[in-house]
């Protein structure tokens, strides 16, 4: 169906639909009572035929010698109508009036066996040729002395049709208008509900209010359509709840090194101060600079992940031991980190793949080896475990490991186990890590059993 002509309304295409198959239905049975009427009218007209033919030509008598004589009953003008009698091809008797040229056609019939034909002119006729045989002879077959040949008008059978046919397309027009008009009021009514909870969600959008729609008192598919909308509420309730708290702890953790550059810059220009002096604010600026720069570039990493439509693709051993490298670059005092493959990796292969682009999967992993470098006592440790669809890595080292009492906040933004150890972090980086991860489809979780600090990170496979 062309668009255009579409409703836009769900009740006006229900009751187009409706309307389409009703219509389909009833054009159906229309067509089917019209046909089986003309056949059962034209059945009729046969009978009419026969039944007069019949009678007439037991009216006629056949003599010895083959010639036909005609009894005339008493009040016989009815049999007399359209009616012909012929021996051979001679008329022995015809109706005192008929149509031009339907004579003709009932001599064409003379002579013949029981048959049927119609004629085409000013009127329809169907005629009907009887045959009338002469007394058999012993031991012979019957012949044909003479042929009755009766006509009836099929006008008034074709009237009847016509007037039929009119008719039930007049109901079904009718039927249809009525049935169309019907079930917009059902579906009207059917989506009362529906309409209901659009303006129960539109007011509360406009109030930003809390209600739920609830299934009590719906009808089942309602029900089940409310339970999914008010989940669906209770996530984004959830989700909305989660970004403004994160907003709110990172507006904390930006405004302390904002405030520590705007202290250092009042400091060094409120009057002449010594190269040392100037040297060590400087130092402080860019510290504090770095650390702004590393909370943005872990949001914007974070943001570029959840909305890109294909995760990417890296090799886990590349950036496994392109992170090693830089660890020992920038601090040559800290413990090594040893990149090794798990019993699922045999070799330590580096077609193990994992399906997140590099830089993402170094912003989820580097969180980690800072968090195990600052903890380490002699090793920090990757190791890699491939299975089917999934890559799992584990970030382990020999430190002290998790405080207990620090486990269940541990991913919480702006959370620090240790405020008091000296580095300047501002306790987004675990925090940020996991949400990278499950925007890329996996996840980071700590497992407690282990000796020291051991984070176990899934991610999908490349």
């Amino acid at each position: 169906m062309n668009r255009h002509f579409t409703p836009r309304t769900l009740r006006g295409r229900l009751a187009l639909m409706a309307l389409a198959t009703c219509a389909l239905w009833i054009g159906v049975l229309t067509t089917v009572f019209n046909i089986a009427l003309d056949k059962r009218l034209h059945g009729q007209a046969d009978d009419v035929l026969r039944t007069r033919a019949e009678a007439v030509a037991a009216t006629v008598d056949v003599r010895p010698d083959g010639r036909l004589v005609v009894r005339e009953p008493t009040e016989d003008r009815a049999l007399d109508a359209g009616v012909w009698i012929f021996q051979g091809g001679t008329v022995v008797e015809k109706p005192p009036t008929a149509p031009a040229g339907l004579e003709t056609r009932a001599a064409h019939l003379a002579g013949r066996r029981e048959t049927f034909a119609d004629t085409e002119g000013p009127g329809s006729w169907r005629l009907y040729a009887f045959p009338v045989d002469a007394p058999a002879r012993q031991g012979h077959t019957p012949t044909q002395a003479g042929t009755v040949v009766s006509s009836v008008s099929l006008d008034p059978y074709r009237s009847t049709a016509d007037t039929a046919l009119i008719g039930s397309i007049a109901l079904a027009v009718l039927l249809l208008a009525t049935i169309y008009l019907l079930t917009r009021l059902v579906v009207r009514r059917a989506l009362r509900p529906v309409a209901a909870m659009s303006e129960q969600a539109t007011r509360w959008s406009a109030a930003g209010a809390p209600e739920r729609f609830g299934a009590e008192g719906r009808p089942a598919e309602l029900a089940a359509f409310a339970g999914s909308l008010d989940a669906l509420l209770d996530r984004l309730a959830a989700v909305l709840r989660h970004e403004q708290q994160q907003a709110a702890e990172l507006s904390h953790e930006l405004r302390t090194p904002l405030a520590r550059i705007a202290a250092e810059t009042e400091w060094l220009t409120g009057r002449p101060r010594s190269a040392e002096e100037q040297e060590t604010s400087l130092e402080s600026i860019a510290g504090a600079a770095a650390t702004m720069q590393q909370i943005c570039d872990s949001l914007l990493s974070e943001v570029r992940t959840r909305n890109a439509q294909t995760p990417g693709r890296s090799r886990f051993f590349d950036v496994a031991h392109r992170l090693a490298e830089r660890n020992a670059a920038l601090f040559p005092d800290a413990p090594p980190v040893t990149v090794a493959a798990g019993s699922s990796t045999p070799g330590g292969t580096p077609e193990v793949s994992i399906g997140v682009s590099e830089d993402v999967a170094e912003r989820i992993l580097t969180p980690l080896l800072d968090n195990a470098r600052r903890y380490a006592a002699h090793s920090v440790t990757l190791t890699c475990e491939a299975s089917a669809g999934e890559v799992t890595v584990y970030v382990s080292d020999d430190g002290p490991g998790v405080p207990e009492d620090f486990v269940v906040s541990l991913f919480e933004p702006g959370r620090r186990a240790r405020p008091e150890d000296g580095h300047d972090g501002a306790g987004l980086g675990l925090a940020l890590a996991r949400r990278l991860a499950r925007a890329a489809g996996g996840d980071i979780a700590l497992d407690a059993a282990a000796p020291g600090a051991r984070f176990v990170v899934t991610l999908p496979a490349g």
